[in-house]
């Protein structure tokens, strides 16, 4: 069939599954001519019910009869479907059928989607594990298991994120305090080192380091810690602080040398234009799904090219497989990239999703099927409805006296 048939959006569905605990939202875009669909991860895992409506309720009978190669058209479209713009919601509903369009045009150029952003970069796309855990000893041991299965790059934590890294200090809060994940920025700080002493200290120097702040941080601490941490040589410092803090990056740039990487909150170009065009960051770390989807993505990474910024997309456990696979094609295709997170998936997630990518001694590869590669058993995905009860206590993270933190 040629590009110029024409081929139009009959109905876009959203599904919601949770093969491994976490809500993945998927979205189906179905065209008018038999059989032919695509798949994209629209995932919002904590307002999935809000995507979903986003998706079927004002998506759907907008682009209905849409010519389904108009994949810019329509995205730009979408952009100002609700007029206001550049909030998580829409973005991952835009996101879903974005990555489903180009699951289409792939399926329809029999090609992998690899193929029609240019092609091959390289052959294998380098991952990084977490080696998390509540005391040294449980880190130690998850470093341990990757290396020996052949991992080269791995973030290490220990406790809650931007907590105390296992350190049993207590907090002394005032009476009456409200719940919370409560934490001491300068006790978490020298945990912090500590645990990065551990690290060089047992598995040496030819291991790549990363260490994630998850933004909980102000920045004149976090110009203090990336100061602290210059010794141990981390590949990167990651989200050391808030999206609305970048201006600050500069003073992090201008005096430290540790490697720093950013971006997994950011949901707008204006909170990535200056720091790229600075060079005030080394990696930019977007969340596809976040943004918008694919095509934006190529067009942050083509820009952050420009400035010599290197990609290392946010891969965390809600992302489904389908969106990590999106992102490994542009991985493959990319000459600026740096460096992908990887959260592993399940034997159920491997169910729901056939066509995983694999990933062996360190190296992702994706399988050659035409599109994104990676489908969606909706029989399967029924077996594993919506979680109503996730655990909210880590993005409530509180000072020693009660204050909120914001990420």
């Amino acid at each position: 069939m040629g590009c110029n048939a024409e081929i139009v959006i009959r109905n876009i569905r959203a599904f919601v599954t949770a093969p491994a605990g976490i809500n993945l939202v998927v979205v189906k875009v179905e065209t008018s001519e038999p059989e032919l669909f695509g798949y994209g991860c629209a995932t919002f895992t904590w307002r999935h019910k809000a995507v979903v409506t986003a998706v079927e309720e004002y998506l759907n009978p907008l682009f209905q009869g849409r010519n389904v190669h108009n994949i810019e058209e329509i995205w730009q479209s979408m952009m100002g479907s609700s007029y206001w713009r550049n909030g998580p919601v829409l973005n991952n509903a835009m996101s879903g059928v974005d990555e489903a369009l180009w699951d289409i045009k792939g399926k329809l150029a029999r090609m992998p989607l690899y193929q029609l952003l240019g092609g091959k970069c390289r052959e294998g796309i380098a991952v990084y594990r977490h080696a998390d855990g509540d005391s040294w000893g449980e880190v130690s041991k998850c470093i341990h298991r990757y290396l020996e299965e052949g991992y080269r790059y791995i973030r290490c934590h220990m406790g809650l994120y931007g907590g105390n890294q296992g350190n049993r200090q207590p907090i002394v809060k005032p009476e009456n305090a409200p719940a919370g994940a409560y934490y001491s920025p300068r006790l978490y700080m020298r945990s912090v080192v500590d645990l990065l002493d551990r690290v060089r200290a047992e598995f040496g120097w030819d291991l790549e380091v990363m260490h994630d702040v998850h933004e909980r941080l102000s920045p004149v601490d976090a110009l203090a810690l990336a100061k602290e941490v210059e010794p141990f040589r981390l590949f990167f410092l990651e989200d050391s602080l808030r999206p609305d803090q970048g201006e600050y990056l500069k003073y992090l740039r201008q005096q430290t040398s540790v490697p720093l990487a950013i971006g997994e909150l950011f949901t707008h170009p204006l909170e990535w234009r200056t720091i790229i065009q600075n060079q005030w960051v080394d990696f930019i770390r977007v969340h596809l799904s976040d943004i918008g989807g694919i095509t934006p993505a190529i067009r942050l990474a083509h820009f952050a090219d420009a400035y010599q910024v290197r990609t290392a997309w946010h891969g965390p456990g809600d992302l489904s497989p389908i969106g990590m696979a999106a992102q490994m094609h542009l991985d493959l295709s990319l000459p600026n990239f740096g460096i992908q997170e990887f959260s592993g998936f399940t034997e159920a997630e491997r169910e729901v999703f056939p066509g995983c990518p694999e990933v062996r001694n360190g190296y992702a590869y994706l399988n050659d099927a035409p599109g994104i590669g990676t489908d969606f058993d909706e029989k399967a995905a029924r077996k594993y409805p919506a979680v109503d009860s996730m655990d909210f206590s880590w993005l409530f993270s509180r000072l020693p006296d009660g204050t909120p933190v914001r990420p």
